[in-house]
């Protein structure tokens, strides 16, 4: 049987955008396919003769259409999948659709954000809705110009046909359509009727990507444009007291220097102008509170040992859990800051000017960037306009907009079109890092049972939030506590791919890898008999499910062959519930010259319906590879305020040669899509860690693992 929707929608609100009642995401991608079912997508489709259908597409009198895709392109696919699930109900062939970028409009458009990887998961349901309503306008059209009723007629691939095998193109009467009424009903597809959904589609962009058109921020280019490279205290916390600019106006390009607060930005027709102008400025910089990594560790520590923690959630009594248990574990794990480090570094185009601010750039937060620029500048909202291009990474770096605020205030002063563009050195030096971590967890064992679990996390300026307390183990152990402390830090720190849960994905499951040899079970039987203990729950905390996990990890175990890998291979397993998904992994390692090497990890993933197969594989096994690559080697520190590394001769990234393979499996289910771009990282770390456990016999408890291996003499 058919279902049918309501759709809610007024023709004002479906021919702009509305957020559902249910509180999905904005309808806002009114996207209408006017293919002739004969034609061939022409090679370029912008010198076609193009008019408005909406604020939302634009329709050519030969029947293309440009979809403009309102959400942050940053790598996680949605320029091409959200797209898909509107032509699925649209009903039309996917490879005549055209998709590009759409510019902040929140007049029209809600929840322009890349981030939390959400966008799928909350777009769901408007966006289909938005295509089948769009595809009963159609045919209500269509309709009424053969004088029938539109019950008798039906639509596919972009043509509708009637009841006498007449057929008229979505093109043929898109015009009548675009006047009527919306209807009260439409019906959205079945699974099994699925034609785009859950089938291969090429990034939309990728010709681009591949022949160097523009596309990213640093591609974009403007009348008059200057490049800005600023001078920014060198240690977190200090303040310009005085410059010296006068090398830096004798280099050929320097147009302008200036100074905005407590930096000075160097102005010139070209970048490397601006960065060398801004290398022979000297400054004198006041002296700042002395942070270091070190003093860093021991005030994290000294937090653990002390009193003062919020309790975000607590279960039955978890000291009396401890006094009568049998045995009591208690383990520490450390993680350090992180840098992003997009390949594509920060960078922003702004022109201030008096009728208008126009921003363009590689931003994961358009509106909130647009509202900050406003205030800084004392101008409406209204009178400012941001357009997004697509981002060379972001891993939620790009979710801040520092980068967008100085652009808009050096054009503001300079009176002039600039673009700020920061160097490596900038980019990693000037940063929103990932906080550093210590967890202590301690668990009570009894009866060959845990009964008590007690979670302490202490993090430089803040990490965990509501949630994290809500997800697996909490309703698995009856005595269950977790607490929280912070020190604040001049230093800047913010989301990181996979926020609150890329480094405690690590901590918790070596720790019940340790607990599993403990109770002399193994890991998986662990985990799915704790998993009983929650399903079928009434408590509404609780985020995950007990019974899409156990699935996860069933299909992980099948799929990774686990415990049954010829001699020589070592396995870790791991899992994780992050961003509504479920994610289980096995990592294998194998020795070599006694140094531990991953060369394979299989990945089972519960993320509901899969839109863009391809996409979804690339999302799970980038994570996959940026969490081994960071547990393995991301190390970063401070000394008296200032980064210590500064560029990729010292920062250690994975390299190809260390990538293992990724086998990535999803969970068949018709549930609704859940997020992907980054529930594959948290686990990881922990499979890993695992992996190596069995291959050495050595627990690693802080991260990057080549420090403590090192210490350890597995890795000279």
């Amino acid at each position: 049987m058919k279902t049918q929707i309501k759709t809610n929608l007024s023709r004002r609100n479906f021919l702009k955008t509305s957020v559902l009642a249910s509180g999905g995401m904005l309808i806002g991608f009114n996207f209408l396919q006017a293919c002739k079912p004969e034609a061939k997508m022409p090679v370029d489709i912008a010198s076609l003769n193009f008019n408005d259908f909406n604020a939302f597409i634009k329709i050519s009198d030969e029947g293309y259409v440009t979809i403009y895709s309102p959400n942050p392109e940053i790598g996680q696919g949605v320029k091409t999948s959200m797209p898909m699930i509107i032509a699925e109900e649209l009903d039309v062939e996917w490879n005549k659709v055209n998709v590009a970028q759409g510019a902040l409009d929140t007049k029209n458009f809600t929840r322009q954000v890349a981030g939390g990887s959400q966008s799928i998961r909350q777009g769901w349901d408007a966006l289909r809705q938005t295509g089948a309503t769009a595809k009963q306008m159609l045919i209500n059209a269509a309709a009424v110009k053969w004088n029938v009723d539109a019950s008798t007629c039906t639509a596919s691939k972009g043509t509708i046909t009637n009841a006498n095998g007449e057929t008229l193109s979505y093109g043929d009467v898109v015009k009548e359509a675009a006047v009527l009424e919306v209807p009260e009903n439409a019906t959205l597809k079945e699974t099994t009727e699925y034609t785009i959904i859950g089938k291969d589609a090429v990034n939309v962009d990728i010709d681009k990507i591949i022949t160097g058109k523009p596309l990213f921020g640093l591609d974009y280019k403007a009348e008059n444009m200057l490049i800005a490279s600023v001078l920014r205290p060198p240690s977190f916390g200090q303040k310009l007291e005085s410059f010296d600019d006068s090398k830096a106006k004798e280099v050929s390009g320097v147009v302008n220097v200036l100074k905005f607060g407590d930096k000075v930005a160097v102005l010139a027709n070209s970048t490397w102008a601006a960065m060398k102008g801004k290398k022979a400025i000297t400054a004198k910089w006041s002296d700042n509170k002395p942070e270091s990594t070190e003093n860093h560790n021991k005030i994290l520590t000294d937090i653990l040992d002390g009193k003062k923690f919020n309790t975000r959630r607590e279960d039955g009594d978890v000291n009396k859990a401890f006094s009568e248990a049998d045995k009591v574990i208690e383990r520490t794990y450390h993680s350090p800051f992180l840098p992003h480090n997009c390949l594509e570094p920060m960078n922003f185009y702004a022109n201030v000017t008096a009728d208008k601010v126009h921003l363009v750039g590689p931003i994961q937060t358009p509106q909130w960037t647009v509202n900050r620029v406003a205030q800084l500048l004392e101008r409406k909202v209204e009178e400012i306009h941001c357009e997004m291009t697509r981002m060379g990474g972001g891993f939620g770096r790009r979710l801040y907009g520092d980068f967008a605020l100085e652009a808009a205030e050096i054009s503001s002063l300079a009176s002039t079109p600039i673009k700020v563009v920061f160097s490596r050195e900038d980019d990693m030096t000037a940063g929103t890092y990932r906080p550093a971590i210590k967890y202590r967890i301690k668990a009570a064992l009894k009866d060959g049972k845990v009964t008590g679990y007690h979670l302490k996390e202490a993090a430089i300026n803040g990490n965990m939030y509501g949630l994290i307390p809500n997800f697996f183990p909490a309703g698995c152990i009856p005595n269950y506590k977790v607490d929280t402390g912070n020190y604040k830090s001049n230093i800047t720190t913010g989301a990181w791919r996979a926020p609150y849960t890329n480094f405690l994905a690590f901590a918790e499951q070596s720790f019940f890898n340790e607990l599993a040899s403990e109770l002399g079970k193994d890991h998986t039987d662990l985990v799915l008999e704790l998993l009983q203990n929650v399903k079928g729950t009434t408590d509404k905390r609780i985020e995950y499910s007990g019974q899409r996990m156990e699935d996860t990890i069933k299909l992980v175990k099948e799929k990774a062959n686990w415990g049954k890998k010829e001699e020589g291979v070592y396995q870790g397993f791991a899992a994780y519930y992050s961003h509504n998904t479920h994610v289980a992994e096995v990592a294998e390692v194998v020795l070599k010259d006694g140094y531990p090497v991953v060369q394979k990890v299989t990945a089972a993933v519960d993320c509901g319906i899969v839109v863009n197969p391809t996409g979804a594989v690339n999302q799970v096994q980038g994570g996959v590879i940026d969490g081994i690559g960071h547990a393995m080697y991301g190390d970063f520190s401070f000394k008296d305020g200032k980064p210590e590394f500064q560029n990729f001769d010292k920062y250690r990234l994975i390299r190809m040669q260390e990538t293992p393979q990724v086998d990535v499996h999803f969970v068949q289910n018709d549930k609704s899509p859940t997020g992907l771009g980054e529930p594959g990282l948290p686990p990881a770390g922990g499979a890993v860690a695992n992996a190596i456990h069995n291959a050495l016999g050595q627990r690693l408890y802080s991260q990057p693992f080549v420090n403590q291996l090192k210490k350890s003499n597995v890795l000279g």
